[in-house]
């Protein structure tokens, strides 16, 4: 069973600041005390191919999984990232993937803010639909205001 969700989110940063988080190990390492106990290095600089391996707080769906940066596009502002081994994968899914896509907000002629959309794609096995209803975009949507009040407490 495929499913997709996706939402957009306005930030009040510029594309190019929430880009310099987004599209790099960093969106991880600002979750660590929140959602995540760690966030490990496994392979790469924060390009495409870099493997991050996320250790969760206790009491969640699952501890930790692995996820793979299958495409972080500086150009564009896209990151992609696929589940490689735990999460998701073990609770019977073929695969879950996440995109973030950064854009200028065209609303805003400063510049000063963006929009971030989030777009998961999952697919479940037949047998573990039920799981489905595990998927939702609240954690990431979390994670993307995270980002924005690190931003704005930084300038």
């Amino acid at each position: 069973m495929f499913g997709t969700l996706s939402e957009e989110v306005e930030l009040k940063v510029s594309a190019s600041k929430a880009w310099a988080i987004f599209g790099t190990v960093e969106l991880a390492k600002l979750s660590v005390g929140k959602v995540l106990d760690a966030v490990d290095v496994v392979e790469g600089d924060g390009g495409t191919g870099t493997i991050l391996k996320l250790k969760f707080k206790p009491g969640g769906n699952f501890t930790y999984y692995k996820e793979k940066f299958t495409k972080v596009d500086n150009q564009n502002m896209v990151k992609i990232a696929e589940s490689v081994e735990g999460g998701y994968l073990d609770l019977g899914f073929n695969f879950y993937r996440v995109t973030f896509e950064i854009k200028d907000n065209p609303k805003d002629e400063t510049s000063s803010s963006c929009i971030v959309k989030l777009i998961i794609e999952y697919d479940v096995k037949e047998e573990f639909a039920s799981n489905a209803s595990l998927i939702n975009t609240e954690i990431l949507v979390g994670a993307m205001h995270d980002v924005e009040d690190h931003l704005m407490k930084s300038n």
